[in-house]
């Protein structure tokens, strides 16, 4: 091949000396068919093909190929055949005789040609995308994994992340909402993959039936639901990166909280702190960037969303009522009602007739029992044999004065001791526990045993006065002797005077 230097000199011999191209093959030496070329090319062109390379042993087989390539598309990735595998089943299923080489070039440019292209997108102020992510953390002492919403503003790259212990309808929601409170605003639309929490099913015309929740979400707030393409996360590219980045800047290393508070708190802080940070090709810092977005926010409503999950349930026989396979207790009042469960991220509500009848701490667990003793004790004094053996009891942290009371309340009484110590406990249920606890101290001090006895000490605590017994009512006190006094009773004080 002739050098640049040569199709220099060649090309101004011609088109500035204007010389022929017959005597530039004279004095340059060369074939006019090389002197044309050099007319019609500025540089060397290279070697061009006219046709395609002939492959006398692959060409037969370059259909079996392209079927296992396309075949991989929908093949998880770790099982899809590399370009030696490929080989392996041309020479082993088809009796191919060529060599490694060949196949491996046709593999690479094969791939190469189905490999989609992109179109770099615009992002308008106000506009948002939404994900979920997996991580692991250490919460409360507990190694687990953690699902975080992030929140992306793709215009200015501010973002917000808020982990969960599952990723749930009531995670969702109050993701959404916890962001909202954190923008100060809406966004006008947010775009989402097709996560079922949203998107209940896909219609053959490419049309969503959202869910009821995420309708909820949407009437509430009132911003436009967007979706990508199904299995496309590209669509949302923003938000993606987002959560790479929040794994490997917010959780790495992995996050030790005593709390899913105490873990989103800091989280949060360090979304306020990214705020500072350039992102990308922009000079401007995120949080100038974000000016822009804040400008065009929604307004937030009056009341925000309550992020939780409804359901409706049935208390059973045993007064308990069902939510996402734990069993939650209500007072035995409501046993066979029809009730509505509110599950939230941190606590489950049920509402019978509209009204709370009881709250629990969430559970993640599965078949577990969670009872509040208290809902059961008014059967329980109706049934006074089951208060060693009622499940809702067991592990109950009751201060040690009250298992001394019902020892004094069964040794003096008797069975009527232990409906004493029932309603004593009932007293639990309209009042404070350190109330009640230092009542029962108190009565056990004076040797008031007895229901009344707390009652009218705690009832005194609360109002703040003395409290007024009538000891004559607590035939088991000791009897007083008052006797009229005399000298000489004065007189036995005296060392050295007594009788």
């Amino acid at each position: 091949m002739f050098a640049v230097e040569v199709y220099a000199a060649v090309r101004r011999f011609v088109f500035v000396e204007g010389n022929s191209r017959r005597e530039a093959a004279r004095v340059f030496g060369l074939s006019r068919e090389t002197v044309s070329k050099m007319c019609r090319f500025s540089l060397p062109p290279g070697y061009t093909r006219t046709i395609p390379v002939a492959k006398p042993k692959l060409g037969a087989l370059l259909p079996v190929i392209d079927a296992i390539l396309e075949a991989d598309r929908t093949a998880p990735v770790k099982q899809r055949h590399t370009a030696k595998r490929v080989f392996e089943r041309l020479r082993d299923e088809h009796g191919f005789a060529g060599g490694y080489t060949v196949v491996k070039d046709y593999v690479r440019l094969s791939r190469a040609r189905g490999r989609e292209t992109f179109v770099p997108l615009a992002h308008p102020p106000g506009h948002a995308q939404v994900d979920f992510g997996e991580a692991v953390g250490v919460i409360g002492g507990v190694r687990q994994k953690i699902h975080f919403f992030c929140m992306d503003l793709p215009q200015s790259d501010a973002c917000f992340v808020k982990a969960y212990p599952r990723e749930t309808t009531e995670a969702f929601l109050d993701g959404h909402v916890s962001s909202f409170a954190f923008f100060g605003g809406v966004p006008l639309s947010i775009l989402y993959d097709n996560l079922k929490i949203a998107v209940a099913k896909i219609c053959g015309d490419g049309k969503r039936e959202r869910t009821r929740a995420f309708t909820e979400l949407v009437s509430h707030y009132l911003f436009a639901d967007r979706f990508g393409r199904p299995g496309k996360g590209n669509d949302k590219g923003k938000v993606e990166g987002l959560v790479k980045y929040a794994r490997a800047n917010f959780m790495t290393p992995i996050p030790i909280a005593a709390s899913y508070a105490a873990l989103n708190a800091m989280l949060g802080e360090r979304c306020r702190a990214r705020q500072n940070d350039r992102a990308g090709r922009h000079a401007e810092t995120i949080s100038v960037r974000l000016v822009a977005d804040l400008a065009v926010l929604r307004n937030l409503p009056a009341v925000p969303l309550e992020p939780c999950e409804k359901r409706p349930g049935r208390v059973s026989s045993t007064a308990l009522v069902r939510y996402r396979c734990n069993d939650y207790s209500v007072p035995t009042t409501y046993g066979f009602q029809d009730v509505v469960v509110k599950g939230f991220v941190d606590e489950v509500a049920i509402l019978c007739a509209g009204a709370v009848i009881a709250r629990h701490p969430r559970s993640y667990g599965d078949g577990e029992f969670v009872a509040n003793p208290l809902h059961y004790l008014a059967l329980i004094e109706t049934k006074p044999n089951a208060l060693d053996q009622a499940a809702p009891l067991q592990g109950w942290a009751l201060p040690e004065a009250f298992q001394h009371l019902r020892h004094l309340l069964e040794v003096r009484m008797g069975n009527r001791g232990k409906r004493e110590f029932i309603q004593v406990l009932r007293l639990l249920e309209t009042m404070p526990q350190e109330i009640v606890a230092a009542a029962v101290t108190e009565a056990i001090r004076l040797g008031a045993i007895g229901f009344d006895a707390v009652k009218l000490m705690a009832l005194a605590r609360i109002e703040r006065r003395p409290a007024r017994l009538d000891l004559a009512a607590y035939p088991h006190l000791p009897k007083l002797a008052v006797k009229t006094t005399s000298a000489a009773d004065y007189a036995a004080l005296v060392p050295g005077l007594a009788a």
